[in-house]
């Protein structure tokens, strides 16, 4: 996956078939969700020990992308073989959960997403469905006191306050119901079944209700969840491939009636919200929507990544949440269990920008202008509150027009010295006026301008 963020796409196709929710306490949910802003999203599965592409080198039809930088000199099965058996010499030994959900908090995360399955079908939890998990005997890690990863991973960030996000992968590649042998795609597999359902019928339903379990076990055992992500977005009723997962969705309620559902780009009642992968809408949406995106280079460990600077994913943050959306950055574990130590400095220093603006970023919804030159803004209605961003790389002027012209300003405050500023309508805008001896953001982190934030106290409307 290519390290630059595309921006500018207008709107997204999940979008156009977005339904929104009717439940009273769904739509309640959605609320919660938007005020959060920022997720901490975690790829890490057995493909971590080789520093590939999660999951996709299993699938004969994606190994032009997937397999490019792997030099295994071994035919396509043997490779499959290879890749299944890396459970065997998976041994994460220095996983500290406790010390991922501290980095987390500091830096200003507000719930995770973490990577219960991937499409390869290995579980990070102790399932009693399959023996292709992290708890197998014949995983090295199973006799670790943190064996059960999910688990430990789940209660360390609820003991930091933080939202839970099960993603879990529709498509199973190990499940001898899904990728079946004998049928008529041979030994070439692909993201999608060996097998078509609507042929084979029975065992079709013998993945869907093996999918129904996994996901309930997740929902029953491992304590509250707030958001079921599901992957896999070619599974679905339209694509031949129905797990009736509004049924799956309806029986996970019956336990946590809060439960979100992102069933992505799949459209639907069970796509709550929308999630556009390494991309940023050109404009705001009109449905609840979280953009993922990998702080390296893609979202799995990746031995030579390549980090976004801390001023680029802060100003990616702003330009997502003044669009009216979710920022889920990715952060890659190593194979050892550690977090990468260049994450770990960019997690502390957006903690240490949001600190002093988060106030801007957190429970904001979209405002007009949104963006106009070299500003972005934010809203709190209830409060009175617009938020500026000032993004522009060059020096201030004594004079700084503000673009925001939609209700009447009462008053201007600088959020870097929490002083107030002298200003003045003028030419569509509001202009402050900058003293020189004021101090600014402009020498943050290490001389990097990042974004000078100003909060206007506007008119109540009349």
């Amino acid at each position: 996956m290519a390290d630059n963020v595309i921006d500018g796409i207008h709107g997204c196709l999940e979008e156009e078939n977005y339904v929104r929710p009717e439940d009273p306490q769904i739509l309640k949910r959605l609320e919660w969700f938007q005020d959060q802003k920022l997720a901490l999203m975690m790829h890490w599965g057995i493909y971590s020990q080789i520093g590939i592409v999660e999951s996709w080198a299993m699938s004969d039809g994606d190994s032009d992308w997937s397999r490019h930088d792997v030099d295994w000199d071994v035919d396509s099965q043997s490779f499959k073989r290879q890749y299944r058996d890396l459970y065997r010499s998976f041994n994460p030994i220095r996983f500290e959960p406790d010390k991922w959900a501290e980095a987390a908090a500091n830096g200003g995360f507000k719930y995770l997403i973490f990577t219960t399955k991937h499409h390869d079908g290995f579980c990070m939890w102790d399932t009693k469905l399959t023996d292709y998990k992290i708890t197998n005997r014949s995983c090295p890690f199973s006799i670790n006191k943190r064996a059960d990863i999910v688990s430990n991973v789940f209660e360390a960030f609820r003991r930091r306050g933080l939202g839970i996000a099960a993603y879990f992968s529709k498509a199973d590649w190990n499940v001898p119901s899904y990728w079946a042998e004998g049928q008529f795609k041979g030994e070439f597999t692909s993201r999608g079944p060996s097998y078509l359902p609507a042929e084979q019928p029975e065992l079709w339903e013998k993945f869907v209700n093996f999918t129904h379990s996994q996901v309930m076990e997740l929902v029953t055992g491992y304590g509250r969840l707030d958001i079921l992500w599901f992957d896999a977005g070619w599974v679905h009723r339209g694509n031949g491939q129905d797990i009736r997962i509004e049924e799956l969705m309806e029986k996970a309620r019956k336990v946590q009636p809060w439960l979100l559902s992102a069933d992505r780009t799949c459209g639907g009642i069970c796509e709550n919200y929308v999630t556009p992968e390494q991309s940023v809408p050109g404009k705001p949406l009109n449905v609840p929507w979280e953009s993922c995106v990998s702080m390296g280079n893609g979202f799995a460990y990746s031995y030579d990544d390549n980090f976004k600077s801390t001023k680029r994913l802060i100003r990616l943050l702003i330009d997502i949440v003044s669009k009216g959306g979710n920022l889920a950055l990715n952060v890659a574990p190593q194979p050892d269990g550690r977090l990468p130590w260049p994450a770990l400095r960019r997690m502390a220093e957006m903690g240490a920008w949001l600190k002093q603006y988060g106030e801007a970023i957190y429970g904001t919804r979209v405002c007009a202008p949104y963006t106009s030159g070299d500003f972005a803004f934010t809203q709190k209605v209830a409060k009175g509150k617009v938020y500026a961003f000032y993004l522009g790389d060059g020096g201030f002027t004594p004079e700084l027009t503000i673009p925001y012209s939609e209700k009447p300003v009462v008053s201007v405050k600088n959020m870097t010295t929490g002083g107030n500023l002298p200003f003045k309508a003028k030419g569509g805008g509001v202009t402050v006026t900058l003293d020189s001896s004021t101090p600014t953001s402009m020498e943050s982190y290490g001389g990097e301008f990042i974004a000078e934030v100003f909060e206007l106290a506007v008119e109540a409307a009349k």
